[in-house]
This record gives structure tokens, C-alpha cells and sequence, in this order.
């Protein structure tokens, strides 16, 4: 599947935002210069479609680790799947163990835990200096119906203003931290019964798994402890993947996916073709400000 995927990805297609925009060549719209199915070396890049979304983003991910890039996800839909790593792995006949070596998971089963994990990218990186953060289920993990709209937005305004200062500076100091804790447990007092049965003070506040190993199932798990001192300053590249589309949230909510691609400096979209081959449309492209000449 990932072979026959990344066969069928195409130089992007004519933009929509204006008749300018559609006249330029494929392939060199507003002057991207990765191709589709890559990350951008830097800010904050939106890849949106139906539910798979999420999974998609492992097929990113073989690119950037035989480049021997470090990569953090912080995995919102709980779409992480060892075998599908191990049969990419294979397919370009590298040892699943390398693979391991380059990636760390921190898993969030609430908005609230997300953005925890968001809150707490310096600790993170500190441990495992990575240069990608792939993020999946974002917004949408903030559209969950037994959390207030007030609550949902807190959590959600902390979550993308740190996201867009750290996919802006690449510098771990400058995102800071926010305090999400008390406002988690703020949203706990408020909360109704169904929120109260469904949300512990521990789950609001602290994610049930920071950051783990990749356990593969095949043979036990493996250190994922990197051994290279973090770079003062890295560029930073942010990838969310979302399925947002998808959902129909709350008004309170409806413009959580607005506000998404409004912080991208690119946004995607899967689409299929007429012969329903899947490829992605880029719909935005923001020059960075660094990129630019004086």
C-alpha cells in the first residue's frame, strides 16, 4: 500500500485560492520547494482528508528517518502501528531497529493530555532531540461532546498558540508552558457528571503515557533513547494530520479547523483523482518571513 501510494503521488495540483494561483506550473506553485509527500524543512504544514488521515502520516515517515531525521509524535488518534513501520522498513530493506532508534510515540487519549503534551515539548525534546513533530487527531480530538465548549477551548487556544510559537522559533525555550494543570483542574470543578465520569484529575491534567517505546510485537520493544545532543536554535518542522472534515462539531467549535489552517504555512488536502487514485491538493502556501531576502 505505501509503494502503491507513494507511486501515485504527483507534483501539486493548480492551487484555488486565486486565478494567479491557478495559472502557475504543477509542481512549482508559490515556489514550494519539497514535493508532495515530504515535510517541509521548517513551520507549521496541515495535512487534512477523511478518517485514514491519521494513518497516512506513516508514510512520511521513511523519508525523513533515512535522512536520519528524529522523529516525535504526539498521536491523538491512537493511529500508531508498529507493523505498518516494520513492513515499511522492510520494503526499503532496512533493519526495523534503525527505524526504532529515530522515533518516539507519546500517545493522548484527551484534548486534555494533548495539550499537555504539546505544553511539554522542551522536557521532551530534551530527552529525544528531534527535528520533526508529527501531531495526528488535531482539532479534533478537541470536538468531544463530553467536554464543555468553554473547556474545549481553553485547551485548544493553549495547544495551537504553542504549536505556532514552537513551529515559528525552533526554539525550545521560546514556547514555554502553559497551565494547562489548573486549568484542567478548573475544568474538573465545572464539570458535568458525564465529564466527571469520564475524565479523572490525572487524565485532565497529566497524559496517561508521556512518551513510550515503540513495542513492535515481533520480537519485544527496542531503545529509542537518542544519543545525539539536541542543536541550539533547530529548525523545527510541526506536520498535523486531521481529520477535522470529517466531523460536525459544536458551533462553539466550528472554526477550530479554520483557526488550524489559518497557523499553516502549508495545508494539504487527500483527495482522490478521476481514476480514484489518492494525491494531495496543496490549498496554502505561506513564504516563511526567514526565507525571505532583505
Amino acid at each position: 500500500m505505501a509503494e502503491e501510494i507513494l507511486q501515485e503521488a504527483r507534483p501539486p495540483e493548480r492551487q484555488s485560492l486565486s486565478a494567479q494561483q491557478a495559472a502557475e506550473p504543477q509542481g512549482t506553485t508559490h515556489g514550494i520547494s519539497h514535493r508532495p509527500w515530504t515535510l517541509p524543512p521548517q513551520g507549521l504544514a496541515l495535512f487534512h482528508g477523511d478518517q485514514d488521515t491519521a494513518r497516512l502520516s506513516h508514510y512520511f515517515l521513511p523519508r525523513l528517518l533515512l535522512e536520519g531525521k528524529r522523529v516525535l509524535m504526539l498521536d491523538g488518534a491512537n493511529c500508531a502501528d508498529p507493523r505498518l513501520l516494520e513492513r515499511l522498513a522492510r520494503q526499503r530493506r532496512v533493519p526495523f531497529e534503525r527505524f526504532c532508534r529515530q522515533i518516539e510515540i507519546a500517545r493522548a487519549f484527551t484534548c486534555f493530555q494533548l495539550t499537555e503534551l504539546i505544553a511539554r515539548l522542551p522536557r521532551l525534546l530534551a530527552d529525544f532531540p528531534a527535528e520533526v513533530l508529527i501531531v495526528t487527531a488535531f482539532p479534533e480530538l478537541y470536538y468531544d461532546e463530553d467536554v464543555r465548549d468553554w473547556n474545549a477551548q481553553v485547551a485548544f487556544e493553549q495547544a495551537l498558540a504553542n504549536l505556532r510559537r514552537w513551529a515559528r522559533s525552533g526554539d525550545p525555550a521560546s514556547a514555554g508552558r502553559l497551565s494547562l494543570p489548573a486549568c484542567a483542574e478548573e475544568v474538573l470543578q465545572d464539570a458535568r457528571p458525564s465529564e466527571r465520569r469520564s475524565l479523572s484529575a490525572s487524565q485532565a491534567a497529566e497524559p496517561q503515557v508521556i512518551v513510550h517505546q515503540i513495542e513492535h510485537n515481533l520480537g519485544g520493544s527496542t531503545d529509542l533513547k537518542a544519543s545525539a545532543a539536541a542543536e541550539p536554535g533547530l529548525a523545527l518542522t510541526v506536520a498535523v494530520f486531521s481529520s477535522a472534515t470529517t466531523f460536525t462539531p459544536s458551533p462553539a467549535r466550528r472554526r477550530f479547523f479554520e483557526k488550524v489552517c489559518a497557523a499553516g504555512s502549508e495545508v494539504w488536502q487527500f483527495n482522490s483523482n478521476a481514476e480514484g487514485k489518492l494525491r494531495l491538493v496543496c490549498s496554502q502556501y505561506i513564504v516563511p518571513r526567514n526565507s525571505l531576502s532583505p
